[in-house]
């Protein structure tokens, strides 16, 4: 990249929230059913039918802003947004326009131990369209995600980079997860992206042509769309070609060959011709309703601040334990086991997390944060050593759970803490190795792990601490 430039990205995202019916009507938001089988007259647009909101998307979006230090609009307006197109059988779309129901906020990234604030433009409530779907020959509408409810959250020009563009969306994945106001999956379109991507040389003050990226759906395709389409407005630049090449467009990305293509000239607020919509009143907030949707659980980074603060955890393993809901969650219902921070963070992050691979997740691998506590009090109790626990975790992620003491009997793994079967061994490794004890007792110390390693050897699981222990006693 030409460090001559620098990128200005800004970034649109709609969040589908998880509600149980879609936002204007009583139809179900559920992923996956028969096409067009959750649809009444309200989302396909019939004549006569009325929109009512649904109380939930607003207490979720009051959430949202409550979470990103936003300004919440106790009045806000809904419009309609006209534009043709088959997955929209209204022929418009309802959204917000002029006053949305979140303001201004702002969230904080940290990017290779910097952190940076974005700002938060807006946060709307609005309905998603259908989806089209192309065969080889034939043309497809499927309804059910039409009227589903949607935040689209519109952050301010304020990255530079594709690493923090990614940044900021996998903070923002991270907050509406937490808030458990949406599941987030971006395979499902429960969270996509638009990014709006320009240049311009360094030291410039002036904002230039903005490009469209449309509807991305993972971290991978948004930084290498935002990389791929920064290049190429300066390669338009660096020929003096700009002027001809950039436009104010919509672009695709086109993962398989990595390029964006022109999918059509970007509209303008105009275009879409908005104006309130005369079948839904203005949003009142009252008091009563703000109070119930300020009311939102601890966000990523205070928990973040009281993992380091009060369980001594380092920084950076902080940051892992609450990058997702789900990792946070597994760990403090260890920690509800009195389990020592520490060993949590090291059995949970590096072994467990280390162990699931090929699609294996922490919510498919059948570990329970119970099942992991009892592993790490076998340690604690002497019963099995860490090393040895690690492989009775590898068989319990490949058989997706188990019992933990069946296990360790049955692997052989048991730890041996009888003093006397110890010392009658320690006696003989020492009786016949003299010749070695006096180069000890002379200051050879480092023979010490070479008795160690007898002792373990004549005595299948031993407890090595207790080996230790008996060792530096008897050679006293």
């Amino acid at each position: 990249m030409n460090n001559a430039f620098e990128t200005i990205i800004g970034l649109e995202v709609h969040v589908q929230l998880n509600t149980n019916t879609k936002i204007f009507c009583s139809c179900a938001t559920s992923f996956g059913d028969e096409p067009n089988k959750n649809v009444c007259p309200t989302c396909l647009g019939l004549p006569g039918a009325l929109p009512v909101l649904n109380k939930e998307v607003v207490k979720k979006a009051i959430a949202f802003g409550t979470a990103i230090n936003a300004t919440i609009n106790q009045n806000s307006i809904f419009a309609r947004k006209n534009y043709f197109y088959p997955d929209l059988p209204k022929a418009y779309q309802i959204s917000q326009f002029e006053i949305p129901i979140v303001g201004k906020g702002y969230i904080e990234i940290s990017l290779n131990g910097e952190k940076k604030t974005i700002g938060i433009t807006r946060a709307h409530m609005e309905e998603d369209a259908g989806k089209n779907i192309h065969d080889a020959n034939v043309s497809k509408v499927d309804l059910n995600r039409a009227c589903t409810p949607l935040l689209e959250i519109v952050s301010e020009p304020d990255m530079r980079s594709s690493d923090e563009a990614v940044a900021y969306l996998k903070k923002l994945h991270s907050i509406v997860r937490f808030l458990e106001i949406s599941d987030a999956n971006m395979q499902e379109g429960s969270f996509r992206c638009d990014a709006n991507v320009s240049i311009r040389p360094k030291g410039d003050t002036k904002l230039y042509t903005r490009v469209e990226i449309k509807n991305l759906n993972s971290f991978k395709f948004i930084q290498k769309a935002i990389e791929y389409e920064t290049q190429r407005q300066i390669d338009a630049w660096e020929s003096g070609k700009y002027d001809l090449e950039i436009i104010q467009e919509t672009r695709l990305f086109d993962t398989s060959k990595g390029i964006t293509r022109s999918m059509r000239g970007k509209e303008e607020a105009a275009d879409y011709r908005y104006f309130p919509d005369p079948d839904l009143l203005p949003v009142y907030i009252d008091e009563e309703l703000m109070e119930e949707g300020r009311k939102i659980p601890e966000m990523p980074d205070e928990k973040r601040a009281r993992y380091v603060s009060t369980l001594g955890i380092k920084e950076e393993d902080a940051q892992t334990l609450t990058s997702s809901l789900e990792l946070a969650t597994f760990f403090e219902k260890m920690l509800a086991q009195n389990i020592n921070p520490k060993a949590c963070v090291t059995w949970l992050i590096v072994e467990l997390q280390g162990l699931l691979k090929d699609g294996n997740t922490l919510q498919t691998c059948g570990i329970t944060p119970e099942l992991l506590s009892t592993l790490i009090k076998r340690i604690e109790d002497n019963k099995v050593s860490g090393r040895d626990a690690k492989d009775v975790l590898k068989v319990l992620v490949k058989e997706k759970g188990g019992d933990i003491d069946l296990l360790i009997d049955s692997m052989g793994l048991a730890q041996i803490n009888d003093d006397g079967a110890l010392l009658s061994t320690i006696e003989a490794v020492l009786n016949a190795n003299q010749d070695k004890v006096e180069e000890f007792k002379s200051g050879k110390e480092k023979l010490f792990g070479f008795f160690v390693g007898q002792v373990m050897k004549n005595i299948k699981g031993a407890n090595p601490a207790r080996v230790n222990e008996l060792l530096k006693e008897k050679l006293k």
